[in-house]
């Protein structure tokens, strides 16, 4: 792939760039292709919309998850769409493991998705904070609230301050991270050379591709204002 390949990213939006890395997950490749063999087997035994058996489909074990070899999705995972017993339909279960609501994607698709076809469900919280961007500020609920806010904020709007003149984006916006992201697809597709300068650079593209990629959604969209 060339440059001009990666000229898309200039416009991506939040949920693309969460995909892009999505899609080039090898844990997601892998699921993607048990999946899709999975769902052509039952179209071929029982036909395709308009035409599905949809009674004969539904009392066959393999319409429903886990993939085999994988584990039951628990709670965290919100809101499954559950058949008899209890069962979760296969494709429920594949976006629910990976974070969205709508139909699996192709990840080898070259057609960018649109908004609706992605429909990410809310990210789960951050497990953890980069301790570069922990603050700790502790208050005293038996003196009154509205002084200890205002010192928070300025403690706040402070360290951010202080963290852009050491040249880290504070707070992370798709706009900011966008060259470093590209970069992160180009080692992530080989056409950028994982040399001693950008190895760890690498590491965190895979992590990015693994699961990072819900941290692109806990930030505003661009052009939305919405978190």
């Amino acid at each position: 792939m060339t440059a001009d390949a990666y000229a898309c990213c200039e416009t991506l939006t939040r949920d693309q760039w969460a995909w892009a890395f999505l899609r080039r997950s090898p844990g997601y490749q892998a699921d993607y292709r048990q999946f899709i063999a999975l769902w052509h087997a039952l179209e071929a035994d029982y036909g395709m919309p308009p035409h599905r058996d949809f009674q004969r489909w539904k009392r066959d074990p393999r319409a429903y998850g886990p993939l085999p070899g994988d584990t039951e999705l628990t709670a965290a995972s919100g809101e499954l769409c559950a058949g008899d017993d209890d069962h979760v339909l296969l494709e429920c279960w594949m976006g629910a493991k990976w974070g969205f609501y709508k139909f699996p994607l192709d990840p080898d698709r070259i057609a960018l998705p649109s908004p609706d076809e992605l429909s990410w469900r809310p990210p789960p919280p951050a497990p953890c904070i980069d301790e570069t961007y922990r603050l700790e500020i502790g208050f005293d609920l038996s003196l009154p609230l509205p002084p200890q806010l205002d010192a928070a904020k300025f403690r706040l709007i402070g360290r951010a301050a202080e963290l852009r003149r050491q040249g880290l984006a504070a707070p992370k916006t798709v706009a900011n991270q966008r060259a470093r992201w590209t970069r992160m697809l180009r080692l992530l597709d080989g056409t950028a050379s994982p040399d001693a300068e950008n190895s760890g650079l690498l590491r965190e593209a895979q992590a990015m591709a693994d699961h990072g990629y819900l941290d692109i959604l806990r930030l505003a969209d661009a052009g939305t204002g919405t978190k």
